[in-house]
């Protein structure tokens, strides 16, 4: 069995990366995002990547600092508002964005990790989110298809994680690492603490290790903030 625990981001990456290629990211805003595994990505040069992701990060953390440094073709996402230098690439026409509403890109995920080639839904019926699209009734109510997602890599942020790939995810964490793992052809995460090997109860465990071929301990574990609202005094 081949040995899963690397040494470096760049080492875990080693042989998986090319121009062009397909990229799954988990997280959910900026929580649980693999950000070692990002900046492994910027350092190593390659470009005109797509990348399926819930956000794009913020100009300067996360996603952002692979759309900063002009090495993102497409993103395919849901909610990217929190995002400058993004906005500023799409509005120019120099990004290529496909919209999905979030149930959907989650579902679209999740479809592709097991297998499933389409599905059809309510939401975005009637929307430009339905142009293009095939169109069927079910109950009496109109329904769009929507393809399943895959990937040629995907790279997840668990909390905990032991040498045989097992993954624990805390809280926001689990809304989209979860099925980006299971999306494609590699994964590879990043855990904030690494222990042995039968510490974590089997009931416990989110990503089962048969879906994970590369792990490191993270290097970075910043908390950001995407958005503060503070309230007033009075």
């Amino acid at each position: 069995m081949a040995v899963k625990l690397h040494s470096s981001a760049a080492d875990a990456l080693a042989g998986l990366l090319r121009d062009g290629m397909t990229i799954a990211a988990g997280g959910f805003g900026l929580c649980g995002i693999p950000e070692t595994l990002i900046a492994a990505i910027r350092d190593s040069g390659v470009r005109d990547l797509t990348i399926v992701s819930n956000n794009a990060g913020i100009d300067d953390f996360g996603l952002g600092i692979l759309l900063r440094s002009r090495q993102v073709r497409k993103m395919i996402s849901s909610y990217v508002g929190e995002n400058k230098e993004f906005e500023r690439q799409y509005l120019a026409g120099e990004l290529e964005l496909e919209f999905n509403p979030q149930g959907t890109l989650a579902e679209r995920i999740r479809a592709g990790g097991a297998g499933i080639g389409g599905f059809y839904t309510r939401t975005g019926v009637g929307t430009l989110v339905a142009e293009g699209k095939e169109e069927k009734m079910f109950g009496g109510e109109r329904h769009i298809l929507e393809t399943g997602l895959t990937a040629d890599l995907a790279i997840v942020k668990a909390w905990r994680g032991d040498a045989k790939g097992n993954l624990v995810y805390r809280k926001t964490a689990r809304n989209f690492n979860p099925m980006v793992a299971t999306c494609a052809a590699t994964t590879v995460a990043e855990v904030e603490e690494l222990v042995p090997v039968g510490t974590i109860d089997p009931d416990h465990v989110h990503s089962p290790g048969i879906f994970v071929q590369r792990l490191i301990r993270a290097e970075s574990n910043e908390k950001r903030i995407e958005k503060r609202v503070l309230a007033g005094a009075g």
